[in-house]
């Protein structure tokens, strides 16, 4: 059985562990809350977009976008995998990674290859170990993601559906369904289904200025980037809620541990106590 000293040393490390884990735990709180704020602020940007887009998509007949054309034949698929760049966040990550491994294996069983987009630095070290195509990556996104950074990123993809480099583009992230739950999704991102796009309630047509190919190009273009940053902010609001009930679990441990070692120590003192009293008493009768 390990001395007092050496316990008492043990349990000071393990309650140094649990003021960390507490504090993150109360910091990735704070962040979890900004997060669902920005996640919320921008649906309603994705809805409007939406909505424009399905009207167009339906008023305009003879103009087909590129995103809306289903191909005959899908040989590659290109795909953009959202993750975190830190760690600490629970079984987050290694979920949609297990996702995005078990449909790659499908795609691959038939026939398909495919490119990757990185976004986030674990879901980069992940394809990297897999000796997967990495076309273009974002690591160190931050807190408060900008559209700005990423869009290289992304107009990378985009113009490789365009210019016929592969057939479908997939996106995997985590969706936010409540602080406790989190779900890993894969949605196709192109071409845009009529299910994504939803019927619009009435039929119209629009007037476009200077025509309705360049104005198709940007309101679609614009959609499918909105798609992707709603991803991204309901990834972020994943990543702090998992972070916090990571590390209030970690809190609960060390308690755990705490209890089980001051235990242990009282264990260890009242032996050397007894043993001493022992030693005493014998000595005393010996005289």
């Amino acid at each position: 059985m390990p001395g007092s000293k050496e316990i008492r040393t043990k349990i000071k490390s393990v309650q140094n562990t649990r003021k960390i884990t507490k504090a993150m735990e109360m910091v990735a709180a704070s962040k979890m809350r900004k997060a669902q704020d920005r996640m919320r602020a921008a649906r309603p940007y994705g809805e409007k977009i939406r909505n424009v887009a399905a009207h167009i998509s339906h008023a305009n007949p003879e103009y087909r976008h590129p995103f809306l054309v289903e191909r005959d034949t899908v040989k590659k698929v290109g795909i953009i995998i959202i993750t975190t760049d830190k760690g600490l966040c629970g079984g987050l990550n290694t979920n949609i990674q297990r996702l995005a491994l078990n449909k790659i294996k499908e795609w691959e069983a038939e026939g398909e290859s495919f490119e990757v987009c990185c976004i986030g630095n674990k879901g980069l070290g992940f394809m990297q170990r897999l000796g997967a195509n990495i076309v273009s990556q974002v690591t160190q996104m931050g807190d408060r993601p900008q559209l700005e950074k990423m869009i290289g990123s992304i107009k990378v993809m985009l113009d490789g559906y365009t210019n016929d480099r592969f057939d479908r583009l997939m996106i995997f992230y985590t969706k936010f369904i409540n602080t406790m739950k989190q779900e890993p999704v894969m949605e196709q991102l192109l071409p845009l289904s009529g299910e994504k796009l939803g019927a619009p309630e009435g039929a119209w047509d629009y007037i476009y200025e200077p025509e309705a190919k360049v104005v198709l190009d940007q309101v679609l273009m614009r959609y499918v980037e909105a798609i992707i940053f709603q991803a991204l902010s309901e990834n972020m609001a994943s990543e702090q809620s998992a972070r916090m009930v990571a590390m209030k679990s970690a809190s609960d441990n060390a308690g755990n541990v705490i209890d089980e070692l001051t235990l242990i120590y009282n264990k260890t003192r009242q032996a050397a106590i007894t043993k001493e009293l022992s030693e005493i008493v014998g000595g005393a009768a010996a005289v």
